[in-house]
C-alpha cells in the first residue's frame, strides 16, 4: 500500500475532527517531502471548504463551554492559530453567559456552599482553574442569585 499524501493525510485528521489550518500544518510538517508542496495541499483543502476556521471556532465553543470558563476556552481557540479578532468576538460572547455556566458547573462538583474558609478557597480554586473570572467566582461561591 503506498503512503498517504499530505491531502490523504490531512483529509483523514480532517474526519475525527475540525482542524485549523495551523494545527494541520504543524502535524503534517514532518510528512513534507518537496518544500511548499504542503501549503498548497492546505490551500486546496481550504479553497473547497475542508478546513474553516469558523468551523473549528464554533466546535470548540460548543464542547468547551459547559465545562470551562472564557479565558480558558480563549487560550485554547489561541492555542490553535484561530485569528485574534474571531476569538475575541466568541470570548465576548460567551461572557455573556459566564455566571450560568460557572453556577452549572459548581453544582454539578459541590451541591452545596462550603461552611468554612477552607471549604469556599477550594471551590475558588476549583473554578478558576476552569477558567472562570474572579468576580464570577466570588458570586457563584457566596451564592449570589442576582
Amino acid at each position: 500500500m503506498p503512503p498517504l499524501s499530505l491531502k490523504g493525510r490531512a483529509l483523514r485528521l480532517l474526519s475525527g475532527r475540525e482542524y485549523s489550518r495551523a494545527e494541520l500544518e504543524k502535524r503534517l510538517q514532518s510528512y513534507e517531502e518537496e518544500p511548499g508542496s504542503l501549503a498548497l495541499a492546505l490551500d486546496d483543502l481550504q479553497s473547497k471548504g475542508f478546513i474553516s476556521e469558523q468551523r473549528v471556532l464554533e466546535s470548540v465553543v460548543h464542547r468547551r463551554a459547559s465545562k470551562l470558563g472564557a479565558s480558558r476556552i480563549r487560550q485554547e481557540l489561541h492555542s490553535k492559530g484561530l485569528a485574534p479578532e474571531a476569538v475575541a468576538q466568541a470570548v465576548d460572547q460567551l461572557r455573556a453567559t459566564e455566571l450560568e455556566r460557572a453556577k452549572e458547573v459548581w453544582r454539578k462538583k459541590f451541591a452545596e456552599p462550603a461552611l468554612d474558609p477552607a471549604g469556599r478557597a477550594k471551590q475558588m480554586r476549583f473554578l478558576a482553574a476552569r477558567g472562570f473570572g474572579g468576580d464570577t467566582i466570588r458570586r457563584v461561591v457566596a451564592g449570589d442569585d442576582d
